[in-house]
This record gives C-alpha cells, structure tokens and sequence, in this order.
C-alpha cells in the first residue's frame, strides 16, 4: 500500500484517500481479525466525513495536515445536527475517524495530533432487560406458527447463554465440549471481540438444541439451530412482543442483557464468572450489568419501604380505633 510504504512524500496526504485505503484493508480483513459489522462501520464513517467535507468546506477531500481541532468539533456538530445521530453514536464515529488520523501521525503525514485536548465523553445509557416474570412469558407464550417458535427460542437460547446473534448463526456441533463438570459447555470465539467464551450449557439452552436436532437444516449441516437472517428475527420478534404484552426492545441484544442481569448476576454469580461467559475483555464493561443489579434491588427495596410504611400507618390507625 502506497501510504504505508511511504511513498509520494512530495504529494500531500489525503484524508478520503487514505481512509479509503484503510477501510479496502478492512474489507480484506473481515471474518478473520475483525467482523463484517465494524469494517461496515468504517465505511458508514467514510460517507459521514465524505459528506462532511463536501457540504461544509466544498471540497471533494481535505488535506490531513491541515486538519485541526477544529475540524473535529465541525465534525461532531455536523453528526449531531445533519446526520441527526444521537450523542453516543455521534463519538463513535468520531472515534473511528480518530482511527485515520493516528494512522496519519505514525506516518508523519501530520505534524500535530488535532484530537489533543479534544475530549469525547459517553453518556451512560440504561441498558434494558427482561425480569423472570417476563422471560418465563415468553417461554410459556403459546405461538401458532413455526417461524414465531423458531425466533422465540433462539431468542430464550441467547438469554441463557449470553451469546450474540452473530455467534448463535454460526453455532456449530464443534462449538459443545464436555466441560470440566461431565456436563455440556459451549465453547466459541465471539465473533465481535475473538475472545473465548466458555458457557456451561442450563437444562433449558439443552432443551432447545435437542427441540431443533431434527430440522433438516440441522439434520443436513453442522449447525445447532436453524436461525433467520437478522432482520427477519427482529421482525418477528416485535410480533411476538406485541403478542405477549411485553413493551420492551426484544432483540438478540436484550437477550445478552437478560443473560447478565437476570439469569446469573441477580442470581449470585460472581461477576468474573458472568464476564467470561460473555467473552468480555476488560471486567468493568460487566460492571454496567453489576450497577443495573443494583438499582433494581434499590428499586425493589424502595417499593418494600413504602409498603412497610403504609402498613405501619394502617396499624396504627387500627390501635388508635380500638383505644
């Protein structure tokens, strides 16, 4: 590649070019060191700071050394108001395009880092889950149509197993191992991050997989379910929400959500446990699940305070009657 060997240093650097050429090395990449999805994200960033250059300095592309603090802010500003992306996805992009730039300063394309003292603060998002009375809905939610079981159990299936969409897809007989207990484990590397995931598998994730083995799907592969394209799922997951009176987002994410609160956090498992199951690489990206624990037993607890004050209120009443 042209910019990495260095070449053409009398020629100034371009911004679009070189995060072209980045992101061609991404596509080349894709299911080997990284997933479809992020190298798709790039490309999505592409179009945004290909826009942003157009409309806002009408220009086809920017010269990387003339990029400044200020650039950045325009850029930011330009993912908020024209893109219309909300404040946390409006970072990310930024945090993609930050990618080019360290690019560009290892090759010395730039003289001056134009992210110093540029700060990009996350607003914390309340991650929301399925509680046990809602799961078990679910699970007992009497469907008339395969297609709507099919999604419902892949569905339960992720909620007690914490995986994602991408990796229950591609789930395969080679994936469960004899764990150290006698028992069956899953044993995969997450498509997202690559790391390892060790899963023991619960009576019901088992049930659905022995529910399944009979599909010719299953039956004519390797695979454990016969899982619907992404879009299709979450489609049908919306009518199966609808049906069972439940108002939250259901999709394969919430369901790794209901994994590390419902299923194992709230149930005593220790928090190292639950953010190897979900194939975590740093501790504190579990801890969001820890604090959303703890505020619904707040919550809980709270709820308990004022029924114990009503009835300390009624007993009282009720001597003051009787005196």
């Amino acid at each position: 590649m042209q910019e990495l060997k260095g070449e053409g240093k009398d020629k100034p650097k371009m911004v679009l070019e070189v995060f072209k050429e980045h992101n061609e090395q991404m596509d080349r990449l894709s299911e080997k060191n990284i997933s479809k999805s992020t190298a798709k994200r790039y490309w999505t960033c592409y179009n945004h700071v290909a826009q942003f250059i157009n409309e806002v300095y009408n220009a086809d592309d920017f010269r990387l050394k003339d990029i400044g603090h200020q650039f950045i802010a325009r850029f930011e500003y330009f993912l908020k108001t024209k893109r219309e992306c909300n404040h946390n996805s409006a970072l990310k992009y930024v945090n993609n395009f930050k990618k080019i730039i360290r690019i560009a300063l290892a090759n010395q394309w730039m003289d001056r880092d134009p992210f110093f003292n540029y700060k990009v603060h996350f607003e914390s998002v309340e991650r929301e889950f399925l509680n046990a009375e809602e799961v078990q809905l679910l699970i007992e939610k009497d469907l008339h149509f395969d297609r709507l079981k099919l999604v419902r159990d892949m569905f339960i299936f992720c909620c007690y197993t914490g995986l994602a969409y991408s990796d229950v897809k591609k789930l395969s007989q080679d994936d469960i191992t004899t764990g150290i207990d006698g028992g069956k484990w899953i044993g995969i590397k997450r498509t997202k991050t690559k790391s390892l995931s060790s899963i023991p598998l619960l009576p019901i994730s088992e049930e659905i997989i022995n529910r399944y083995q009979d599909h010719p799907e299953v039956k004519n592969g390797n695979l454990i379910l016969p899982v619907l394209s992404n879009q299709k799922s979450n489609a049908f997951l919306k009518e199966i929400a609808l049906m069972c009176g439940i108002r939250k987002p259901l999709t394969t994410h919430l369901a790794r959500h209901t994994f590390a609160t419902t299923i194992t956090l709230t149930n005593g498992v220790p928090i190292e446990s639950v953010s190897k199951m979900l194939g975590h690489k740093d501790l504190r990206t579990t801890q969001q699940y820890a604090k959303i624990v703890d505020r619904k037993i707040s919550d809980d607890m709270q709820e308990l305070r004022e029924k114990l004050d009503a009835k300390s209120k009624k007993d009282k009443k009720d001597n003051l009657k009787k005196s």
